[in-house]
């Protein structure tokens, strides 16, 4: 005898939630949590000797040194705002020689001519006279002597107490050769840092 109602046929989901095996938290693999030790360092450092602070302004100066222009030029930017606007002009026109100049080294970076045989510090040496006279014949020498009066013990307040030797550490102690702590980030557990955690700084 035939049925004549509804057949209720067994949904596919759940035959598939059926076939798959159920999981048990006992049974799943164990998480493995790792542990980090934060500590932040400061960038700044009192030189031990003179001749470690001399070594410390020399290397900034070589590689801040275009930070330090560009931070002494914003300060004589803002004291030539009031008055002196003919003076505000050739700074600026300078300043973007100066531009130009360094994206032609950016854009050229095989040009024997400009990076063996003119020398890049000499080159913006001769801009900074440039721009003396500048301000020296347009009567605003003694803008240029404030401003230099002012951000110079700054920039070399920096030079002396700015860091550049902070590196990459996989030591337990998280020090360098020198004794000084670097580490930002360091696993607590003291593994293989290719395995387990990268340290910091």
């Amino acid at each position: 005898m035939a049925s004549s109602g509804p057949i209720q046929r067994p949904s596919i989901t759940a035959q598939a939630s059926a076939s798959m095996p159920s999981k048990n938290p006992s049974m799943a693999s164990p998480r493995k949590y790792l542990g980090y030790n934060f500590s932040f360092i400061c960038p700044f450092s009192i030189p031990p000797t003179s001749e470690a602070a001399a070594i410390r302004i020399i290397k900034n100066m070589i590689s801040l040194g275009l930070y330090y222009l560009q931070f002494v030029y914003v300060v004589l930017f803002i004291a030539l705002i009031p008055r002196r606007k003919v003076s505000l002009v050739y700074l600026v026109a300078t300043k973007e020689i100066t531009f130009l100049y360094l994206l032609l080294l950016r854009a050229l970076p095989n040009s024997f001519v400009l990076h063996k045989i003119i020398d890049k510090r000499f080159v913006l040496f001769l801009l900074c006279i440039i721009i003396g006279v500048e301000m020296i014949l347009t009567r605003a020498g003694i803008h240029l002597l404030i401003t230099l009066v002012s951000t110079i013990p700054v920039i070399l307040a920096h030079a002396v107490f700015w860091r550049e030797d902070l590196h990459l550490v996989n030591s337990e102690d998280g020090c360098d050769a020198n004794g000084e702590l670097l580490p930002v980030m360091q696993n607590k557990d003291g593994g293989d840092a290719a395995d387990e955690s990268t340290n910091l700084v």
